[in-house]
């Protein structure tokens, strides 16, 4: 009935890096020699300030500037365009007006310059205008092979000792390292690089997108990809360029090194009126999510967590699992820490009574040993180096961190020490799988660094966040570690029908809600298990289908025009004999002719009453950005209140569906609970897959809610009770 095929239709997936793309992008990265186009005298100028950043840095190349008015600037000769440079150039580094901008693109192309970075604004950012003259540019950059960072960008900064190219308008340069950082905004991208430098937080390189009229964050990811000193890959976006290509290619990167991106725009300004329940939950960060979920990608809530997840991945492991030792000299803030863990799913175990015994045989009679460990205010130097020591050592617990509270100014010091004594002789002994963390809360002392032969050791100024350092970096190994998904291709569909149900009905009607008739016809050739039913347009034609079915039997209003039926009294259930039938078409008709809606009655769907089983919904919803959005949650009329639904995007793999259907948190009603038997499971995952497949072939379909689907015990398949789509000429294409 199925057969599986890759993610993203390829016969093969894609096991390496596009090297076109990264050979194309190594003159920005690698440049030996760098042409600073608008290169100033004004030290006020961008152009100066320019030169200036790779004076600074003792770029390992050759810095030519461009200036048809000067001779000499900042001590270094003077060319008057690009073509009278005698040799040849590898970056333009560009800082002219908007309207000197294309030809100074054809002196690159005429000089034969691979790659530029444009620090120019003045284009798609400031409207009309700029937007026709950011669309010229992109097509002379391609026309002409060039690989344009920006425009509108802060520049790009390689800290390869090799290279020292500092190609920004700052002259911070922070420590060389191995993170490597993307940012759509220069002035966030200014931030993180002077924090950087604050925290130790070690580079390899630093872009600034700006517009990414050429080169975008997917670029850059395949080109990190394959960077030997980049071990940890940092994005801020306001944005998702091309989202299926992100998806595929973080999801290839990410099986390899942790990608972590703070995204701008979580709130939603205003939402239009949704016509079913899939819509009303879903907002386009619901697709952000669900797409960086599918790809493993590390997702920071501010920009402290974004700054302490690039320190935390970069400079320790990842730890073996979720037990966190806590090691502290002030027991509130031990207890926040405690908290901190339990909330983000981590556990703080009790210490062994042999752990506990190696304690007490050091430490003073008051302190506590249970985890968190508590040394109390005044524990020595050698106290905290044994602690911190016997707790590394410690089989029960897979990561350490040390929360200090300042008591004397003078104690930060030699407590420091022990810290650091105590980390070099537990790695002595078992080597660095297990991650330290430190939490330094001294006023006065707060930018204190710790390193351990080489080592980094995180530090932070609160107790909580590395809690959060810990949940994230396990549940991406737990990511990393699972096989990739596949999708069932399912060879048992009708897809032409379908396609012309859907057809048929936008030619005939135009843009709307599918007939009940056409909504079960759509559902049957994709083999979805629908509840059998039959649409009724007189009180007499729902008796005899009732009686045909057998009682009990639920009687539904059908209407393209009415969605949410309930909410008029248009269903009624368990109707057990003929005048309960014929009384309940009567009531329906009644209520619809007294709001004086009764046009757009088609009729009443007639269907038999299921019994047991968990009430789930699925649903799919078609994001103008990200295409088909697929839900999966707790059904019934109560999916709104409760909002326990998990999203995803398309196309959905198996591995995509089963953790759909264990992420909500009504799992446990589907497991079996307090006696109700467990749900087929397998069956509501493969309803999912079918949709993905549906919406996936027919991009007409804008919005679908298979509300609720009964989930029945094991082996028993699950029921579609009620289904709604809605076609749309306006969705072709996603």
């Amino acid at each position: 009935m199925s057969e599986c095929k890759n993610p993203f239709g390829n016969d093969v997936m894609p096991q390496s890096p596009h090297h076109s793309t990264v050979d194309s992008l190594k003159p920005l990265f690698h440049p030996r020699s760098v042409a600073v186009i608008g290169a100033s005298r004004e030290t006020s100028h961008i152009g100066y300030r320019l030169l200036e950043s790779l004076q600074g840095s003792r770029f390992a190349g050759t810095i030519i500037p461009v200036n048809p008015h000067a001779t000499e600037i900042a001590g270094l000769p003077v060319f008057p365009s690009l073509r009278t440079i005698p040799g040849p150039v590898d970056l333009a580094l560009i800082a002219v007006p908007p309207n000197a901008v294309l030809a100074v693109i054809d002196d690159c192309a005429a000089k034969q310059v691979p790659a530029a970075i444009l620090i120019t604004a003045g284009f798609a950012e400031t409207g009309t205008l700029g937007i026709s003259l950011e669309q010229q540019l992109r097509e002379k950059v391609r026309r002409h092979g060039i690989r344009l960072i920006g425009p509108n960008c802060f520049g790009l900064m390689n800290l390869d000792p090799a290279v020292r190219l500092n190609a920004t308008y700052t002259p911070i340069v922070p420590p060389a390292g191995r993170v490597a950082i993307a940012s759509e905004s220069g002035g966030l991208g200014l931030a993180v690089v002077t924090a950087a430098r604050r925290l130790n937080l070690g580079l390899s390189s630093f872009v600034s997108v700006g517009n990414h009229a050429d080169v975008t964050v997917n670029d850059l990811l395949e080109y990190w990809e394959q960077d030997q000193a980049t071990d940890v890959i940092l994005l801020y976006l306001e944005t998702v360029v091309d989202p299926q290509r992100f998806r595929q290619i973080a999801e290839r990167v990410g099986s390899k090194k942790p990608i972590v991106v703070l995204k701008a725009g979580r709130t939603s300004a205003g939402q239009s009126a949704a016509g079913s329940h899939t819509a009303a939950l879903a907002t386009n960060d619901t697709a952000v999510d669900a797409l960086f979920a599918q790809c493993g990608v590390i997702r920071a809530k501010t920009l402290e967590e974004f700054l302490a997840l690039a320190t935390g991945l970069s400079a320790q492991r990842i730890p073996a699992g979720r037990r966190v030792g806590i090691l502290t000299n002030s027991g509130g803030p031990g207890v926040l820490c405690a908290d901190s863990c339990a909330a983000e799913g981590l556990t703080v175990p009790e210490l062994s009574k042999q752990t506990q015994s190696a304690l007490a045989s050091f430490l003073p009679p008051t302190a506590a040993l249970r985890n968190p460990v508590d040394v109390i205010g005044f524990a020595t130097e050698d106290q905290h180096a044994r602690a911190v020591e016997t707790m590394l050592k410690a089989d029960e617990i897979d990561a350490l961190i040390i929360v200090h509270v300042s008591v004397r100014t003078k104690d930060n010091d030699p407590v420091a020490s022990g810290i650091v004594r105590g980390i070099s002789t537990a790695r002595q002994a078992i080597g660095r799988n297990k991650p330290v963390y430190i939490c330094w809360m001294a006023e006065g002392d707060l930018e204190r660094t710790f390193t351990v032969e080489g080592e980094t050791i995180p530090t932070y100024p609160h107790p909580e966040i590395q809690a959060r350092i810990i949940s994230q970096a396990v549940a991406y190994e737990t990511w990393r570690r699972l096989p990739i998904g596949q999708i069932p291709s399912y060879t048992d569909v009708d897809l032409s029908k379908a396609k012309s149900i859907c057809a048929k009905a936008l030619s005939e009607r135009g843009s709307g809600w599918l007939t009940t008739e056409e909504t079960h016809a759509l559902l049957a050739v994709m083999k979805l298990p629908l509840v059998q039913g039959a649409v009724a347009t007189s009180a007499e034609e729902a008796v005899k289908l009732a009686c045909k079915m057998g009682f009990p039997v639920a009687v539904k209003l059908a209407s393209r025009q009415i969605l949410h039926k309930t909410e008029i009294g248009a269903v009624r259930l368990n109707l057990a004999d003929e005048q309960a039938v014929h009384d309940a078409f009567e009531a329906i008709r009644s209520r619809l002719a007294q709001d004086h809606k009764l046009d757009a009655m088609d009729g009443v769907l007639v269907q038999p009453m299921l019994s047991g089983g968990v009430e789930v919904m699925a649903g799919m919803t078609r994001d103008p950005l990200f295409g088909p959005l697929l839900a999966f949650g707790l059904g019934g009329i109560h999916v709104e209140i409760l909002n326990d639904v998990q999203f995803m995007t398309t196309p959905l793999t198996d591995r995509d569906a089963t953790e759909m259907v264990r992420e909500i948190k009504g799992y446990r009603l589907l497991q079996g609970y307090r006696g109700h038997p467990a749900a087929d499971v397998a069956a509501i995952e493969e309803v999912l897959l079918r949709l993905s497949r549906l919406v996936e072939e027919i991009p007409e379909i804008s919005e679908l809610d298979l509300n609720p689907i009964f989930a029945l015990p094991p082996g028993r398949g699950c029921k579609i009770v009620d289904a709604r789509i809605r076609v749309d000429m306006n969705s072709l294409g996603g």
